[in-house]
């Protein structure tokens, strides 16, 4: 394959998820959907035409990892603290947690029963599952009203958050102590204070910053010190969250010597750029990830009756316990974020990320795969029916 063939089948693959983006602001399809549709096209075309490729899943978790980072980081952008809000994020917070809580343990049940091993490496792979992912929540919904798209930032980033915590705490710690629940706390506090120190440093950077080029600047350091919080087993993404959050409400603080140090003259405009680049890179690094993870998929593996029937049974328990949850810290209508409860990108990277000695052949791959296209489906089911009822409404 010559280089000019690999930089057409690139940029043509932007072009597409461009396409795809357009269609799913007209019919609620998620983007996510058809780049994993694509990518499993693009498996029969290579597998018809005898293409030799590379393993692909060997980059697949980079792409992921930046990826996640990114648009947490640019849906934090666009969030304005006020104290009305506290209320918004105290019920996205609980509900987050409470179902998250919840689905693990129904879904440890259904594992336990599918493999019949230990709880332990049950409770392990039932969270990859468990986890709403922010990277197809957040786009998805772009089109609510403003008070349920806040919530849906806010409920899957925290989702997103109080996964990777659990995850690592469950993978470090075989046994419940008391020294666990001290490390937890530990890593929490150190990752609460990186964060904050994190927050202000960039800030007064991007204030002494004269070069053209400063944006990616920011986002490496970001990627970095996010790399390094992992590396030691921090949930860094609380530190993307309160970065973004702090950025675009950093002219809210009323301090006079904070205001004369870090707030400057063009923070507005520069937060401005930060927010398109980091926009336009989540997007193509979403594109090349969902389509790869659709084009490394074996889908001859779901013929297997058991894989679909399990499938099944842990979609039900991941909406019926959605809508329970909802139901108590939700205020008002459900329905649109009902339906707003997807797998992906962070699934697919906790589920990478378990230690080979806890994966399972009975949740593989195909399993995985399974439910991040049926909560895609149904997400793009249930959106289209609120949309039509809301139009028959309005009518």
């Amino acid at each position: 394959m010559t280089t000019y063939t690999i930089l057409i089948i690139l940029s043509g693959l932007v072009i597409f998820s461009y396409l795809f983006d357009l269609v799913a602001s007209k019919t609620k399809i998620p983007s996510v959907l058809l780049l994993l549709l694509l990518g499993i096209g693009l498996r029969f075309l290579v597998d018809y035409l005898k293409i030799h490729t590379f393993n692909f899943l060997s980059v697949l978790p980079t792409l992921g990892t930046v990826g996640l980072i990114l648009i947490v980081f640019e849906g934090s952008l666009e969030l304005k603290y006020d104290r009305e809000k506290n209320k918004i994020i105290k019920s996205a917070f609980l509900s987050a947690l409470t179902i998250l809580l919840g689905t693990t343990t129904i879904i440890t049940l259904i594992i336990y029963q599918i493999s019949h091993r230990d709880l332990y490496s049950c409770i392990a792979n039932a969270i990859p599952f468990s986890v709403i992912s922010s990277a197809i929540a957040i786009p998805s919904a772009a089109a609510l009203g403003k008070h349920d798209r806040e919530f849906v930032i806010y409920e899957s980033s925290f989702s997103d958050i109080l996964g990777i915590i659990i995850f690592n705490f469950a993978i470090s710690n075989q046994s419940i102590t008391p020294s666990a629940f001290i490390g937890l706390g530990l890593s929490t506090f150190l990752i609460i204070l990186l964060s904050a120190i994190a927050c202000v440093v960039l800030l007064y950077i991007m204030g002494k910053l004269y070069h053209h080029i400063k944006f990616f600047l920011i986002i490496s350091i970001l990627i970095l010190v996010y790399a390094i919080g992992q590396s030691y087993h921090l949930s860094s993404l609380v530190l993307i969250l309160s970065t973004g959050l702090f950025l675009n409400n950093a002219d809210a603080i009323q301090n006079a010597w904070f205001r004369s140090v870090f707030l400057y003259k063009n923070l507005t405009a520069d937060l401005s750029q930060l927010y398109q680049l980091s926009a336009e890179s989540a997007f193509i690094l979403r594109t090349f990830f969902f389509v790869i993870f659709g084009f490394t998929m074996n889908i001859h593996e779901l013929n297997n009756l058991p894989i679909i029937t399990n499938g099944l049974f842990i979609l039900l328990a991941i909406y019926l316990i959605r809508l329970f949850f909802l139901k108590v810290f939700k205020d008002g209508n459900i329905t649109p974020i009902l339906y707003i409860a997807p797998r992906g990108l962070i699934s697919i990277l906790l589920y990478f990320n378990l230690p080979t000695s806890l994966k399972m052949p009975e949740v593989g791959t195909s399993f995985l795969f399974l439910v991040v296209l049926g909560t895609s489906i149904f997400m793009t089911f249930g959106l289209m029916l609120s949309k039509r009822k809301a139009a028959e409404t309005a009518a």
